[in-house]
């Protein structure tokens, strides 16, 4: 017998029910908050310690205490476990820092590249990015000494690399903590230093009353609300709490989200009733990624590092960042033939850069739920070489961007970034405005459903050629904005309709 919940007659035990405090969930749970609804957000991790565990080298790198050991299987059945974060604030508390928007032409297709367009236009974020940007105190910061030098030297070769500075969610007073300015990309801040999730969205209204935190709380099966499965009305926890709400919010990322929902398409039977629903968990993109580390002779002292973005005319879907590692952990990516005692030491005379490209979208590109023929594992199915002019222009990139540094006096070597690097994983439940082709509409409920929203990476039509998290941010706000109006609007009708009625 399926689980369900009570319909419209009853009273939902919160107006909003949001799974996930990353990104998507947190900016939701900050809006839908302050206009007064009940909200309950649940969250699978627990908060982060602040005893310092979570800068500690050893801790995050070497030991990898605070990762999920969720193991999934890749496209070819072999087991692997993807770089995933479960805590309050989501991957943003150790990633995200970097906050770049998309470009106007980012919005709309681009067929030869394989990137469909969205349903709606740059204009319509505008303003949630404004807003975004401004909670979370996005700021630039100085060009240090060394990538000054770098820059200077990229530019003049004649390879058409350009700089522009990278807009940073860290506080002013960062650089006055070495630990923490040499630690913020791929740490989570002790001090509060970085904006993430929790401190610019969650902490402004987590003593709210109309808030409930779950945390260490795990989602098992969304549930529908009364006998109509095209409504969804709640959850059942995996300690079988079950919580109703009058709407729902998925926010637990591009690989967990579409999982829950093709986990009540298939209970539901509602395959042949939603044409939306065969492409739920498809179009995965995760940016074809390359690590480079760039030697040169002198000693490297710059503390943030991660200060600038390259761009070339030639690269129109790529950039390059630089890796915001010191020579400690720069020194963990030299290759294996290098012994560890002289990797620190080449390490602190080098710098690391990000390669990134934006990859296309395609149907086999994707995450598919446990079942037995998987032998009950999640499996991401993700191969380049299904988007071809995406790999071709990475592979340009890579070559491109290694010649220029020869240009530049470095000699450098590279890594590729394999499928277990998720953390700019989008699209498993794309926008769009048919749902023949995708399975969100441009208010970011699920096309031919009621009650169910997404507000994480999952929606992104397009990676872009930059990092998703600003743009999560500001879907999730616009989302969580024309939702509250339509919940207090109703909200207000049936308090009124009850006084109304009541002797």
């Amino acid at each position: 017998m399926m689980t369900h919940v009570p319909g419209t007659g009853a009273v939902p035990d919160f107006d909003v029910l949001i799974i996930g405090s990353g990104a998507g969930g947190s900016a939701a749970a900050w809006r839908l908050t302050r206009a007064g609804l009940r909200v309950a957000l649940i969250e699978k991790g627990k908060d982060l310690p602040r005893d310092g565990s979570t800068l500690d080298f050893n801790q995050v790198v070497h030991a990898g205490a605070f990762r999920s050991r969720e193991p999934w299987l890749d496209g070819k059945g072999a087991r692997f476990e993807p770089e995933e974060h479960f805590n309050v604030g989501g991957k943003t508390r150790w990633y995200g820092a970097a906050l770049l928007r998309y470009g106007r032409h980012e919005f709309v297709a681009d067929t030869e590249h394989q990137c469909p367009g969205w349903p709606i236009t740059h204009d319509d974020l505008a303003g949630y990015y404004e807003q975004a940007e401004k909670l979370l105190g996005v700021r630039h910061f100085d060009c240090e000494p060394d990538l000054q030098a770098i820059s200077r030297r990229l530019e003049k070769s004649g390879t058409g690399w350009k700089s522009e500075p990278i807009p940073l969610g860290l506080s002013a007073d960062i650089l006055r903590n070495p630990l923490e300015a040499r630690h913020f990309d791929g740490f989570a801040s002790v001090a509060g230093l970085k904006a993430d999730a929790e401190t610019g969205f969650l902490d402004h209204v987590r003593a709210s009353a109309n808030l409930t935190l779950f945390g260490d709380a795990a989602v098992a099966e969304l549930l529908p609300a009364g006998d109509d499965a095209l409504a969804v009305g709640g959850v059942r926890l995996e300690d079988g709490r079950i919580l109703t709400g009058r709407a729902v919010l998925l926010a637990a990322g591009a690989l967990h989200s579409p999982r829950l929902l093709q986990h009540y398409v298939e209970r539901h039977g509602l395959a042949g009733r939603l044409p939306a629903s065969r492409h739920i968990g498809r179009n995965l993109k995760m940016h074809l990624l390359t690590a480079m580390v760039a030697l040169s002779p002198g000693t490297k002292t710059d503390l943030l590092r991660k200060t600038t973005i390259y761009l070339n005319g030639h690269l129109p879907h790529s950039s390059v960042q630089p890796l915001g590692f010191d020579g400690e952990l720069i020194g963990t990516l030299m290759p294996a033939w290098v012994p560890r005692w002289l990797a620190r030491p080449i390490g602190e005379r080098a710098y690391g850069f990000f390669l990134q490209t934006e990859d296309g979208a395609h149907p086999d590109n994707c995450v598919r739920a446990s079942t037995a023929a998987t032998q009950g594992l999640p499996q991401l199915d993700y191969d380049a070489g299904r988007t071809p002019a995406a790999l071709a222009e990475h592979r340009q990139l890579v070559r491109r961007f290694r010649g220029a540094l020869v240009r530049a006096g470095m000699i450098s070597f590279s890594q590729r970034i394999g499928n277990a690097g998720t953390a700019h994983v989008s699209g498993t439940l794309s926008a769009g405005a048919d749902p023949e082709t995708s399975v969100v509409d441009a208010r970011g409920r699920v096309h031919g459903m009621r009650g169910i929203y997404v507000t994480d990476g999952s929606v992104l039509p397009r990676s872009s050629r930059v990092n998703p998290s600003l743009t999560i941010y500001a879907w999730s706000l616009r989302v969580a904005d024309l939702l509250a109006d339509g919940l207090v609007d109703r909200k207000v009708e049936v308090v009124a309709h009850r006084e109304a009625v009541t002797p």
